[in-house]
């Protein structure tokens, strides 16, 4: 089966000591803001919830260069820790998402990406190739990878249905944000030491036309016997280091959604303050109008007004265009492992009803055991290599994401307050100039 083929390609470790999310906020801090704070005092006391990382204590960085020093160490320091295959299997294979165009027809009105790929691979018949995919064949491939590849952990595709009124599908930043998802999905599919070999990819990179409706029909046999496996047989107890699986996936799951809730009553608050802060500022500009002799300084807090309204435009457009998203990434990752994890219990529940069964026989007419056993335990088995070698490489990818992710929401802070801070120190040496130069003109 397909199974037992991977299991060559998959190792079989032990589960490792991973770092909970609180430690990753409590190893990168953020600039000081009402949002972050809040955000930040929440993971603190929550910290005993994710008892599979310790808390790193580190002071607060003097500038962005030595928070980036920073993890730069932490990345040689974990070199030897990564993913093995990261530097060999998939080298011979690059993919790209980009360049959205909109397409209107009579019946429907959609967007389709360019998919880009390089490759050396001789499943291939050419080493280049462009063609254009609208999200309905990502969802085609991914259904495929899930049916064909079972015991695998397949990555998360952003989500399909937005509210309509509420979020425009076809506005720019919403094209761009899905564009991103897009391209990283199909990189973590590309980079994975098996998924990448699956027929399902070559075509999907490689086709004008991709034949759909047969691709839907037809399962690997692989994937209808897992399928297939539902409630005749009962699992009696889940080994425990999947159950240490499931235990922090519901965890992390709890975390990354109240940080994301807490995060969206942030970009609600900022989008508020914002339209505050420049009203504010026109104010301003009118009385300079009518105020001859305070019309520079007043002019000044204006302009500081505004700058700050950027700075703060920018601070929410990072929020909402790669913060969030990468929490919700993850949120749907974490579905998906919980799916993997339901699949290896029902084929253990196979294999032990099958087991038992062949057992009873055994004693009673001596026959010797069925090979459907065998077969169950070798599935079970490739479940268990497969599922901890995926474990391990999500919980790698997820390391280094949250890091770029941390390390870019205090970048993107401190560039607020630094803007902010020049804003006001460049009012306060007008206002001494102005003051100058009327001690002159008095003296005069």
């Amino acid at each position: 089966s397909t199974c037992c083929k991977n299991k060559k390609r998959t190792t079989e470790k032990a589960l490792p000591q991973h770092q909970s999310i609180s430690s990753l906020f409590a190893a990168f801090p953020v600039a000081a803001s009402k949002g972050n704070v809040a955000t930040l005092s929440y993971l603190s006391t929550q910290e005993a919830g994710l008892t599979n990382g310790t808390p790193v204590e580190t002071s607060s960085p003097a500038s962005a260069s030595s928070l980036f020093n920073r993890l730069q160490l932490d990345d040689e320091l974990e070199a030897d820790a990564r993913d093995p295959y990261a530097s060999t299997e998939t080298r011979d294979l690059f993919v790209t998402v980009d360049d959205p165009k909109k397409h209107v027809s009579t019946m429907e009105t959609y967007i389709t990406y360019r998919v880009s790929t390089k490759t050396s691979r001789i499943e291939f018949d050419l080493p280049e190739y462009c063609v254009r995919r609208r999200y309905q064949d990502f969802d085609w491939l991914r259904i495929k990878l899930e049916d064909s590849q079972p015991t695998h952990l397949i990555p998360p595709l952003p989500e399909k249905f937005v509210m309509k009124g509420v979020v425009d599908r076809f506005s720019e930043e919403f094209v761009e944000t899905r564009m991103k998802a897009l391209d990283k999905f199909l990189k973590r599919v590309a980079d994975h030491p098996v998924l990448s070999f699956n027929p399902h990819l070559n075509a999907f990179l490689s086709a004008k036309d991709l034949n759909k409706r047969q691709g839907l029909a037809l399962l690997t046999k692989v994937g209808e016997s897992v399928k297939h496996v539902t409630g005749g047989y009962k699992l009696r107890i889940r080994p425990a280091e999947f159950c240490a699986m499931g235990e922090y996936l519901d965890t992390f799951s709890q975390k990354l959604g109240t940080i994301d809730r807490i995060a969206q009553r942030i970009l609600k608050e900022q989008s508020e303050y914002l339209t505050e802060l420049r009203e504010y500022g026109t104010v301003y500009s009118s009385w300079a109008a009518s105020e001859e002799e305070l019309q520079r300084p007043l002019e000044g807090v204006a302009s500081c007004v505004t700058t700050c309204c950027g700075a703060l435009e920018g601070l929410s457009d990072n929020m909402s265009q790669d913060f969030l998203p990468v929490l919700r990434e993850y949120l749907l990752y974490i579905e998906s492992m919980k799916n993997v994890l339901r699949k290896r219990d029902q084929s253990q529940a196979e294999y032990e009803g099958r087991l038992e069964a062949a057992i009873l026989r055994k004693q009673e007419d001596r026959t010797p055991m069925p090979v459907e056993v065998e077969k169950c335990q070798d599935k079970v088995e490739c479940f268990n290599a497969d599922l901890k070698a995926d474990w391990e490489r999500w919980q790698s990818n997820k390391r280094q994401d949250f890091k770029l992710l941390l390390t870019g929401v205090a970048d993107k802070n401190i560039n607020h307050y630094e803007k902010c801070q020049a804003a006001w120190e460049s009012l306060i040496t007008l206002l001494q100039d102005k003051q100058t130069e009327d001690k002159t003109s008095e003296t005069n």
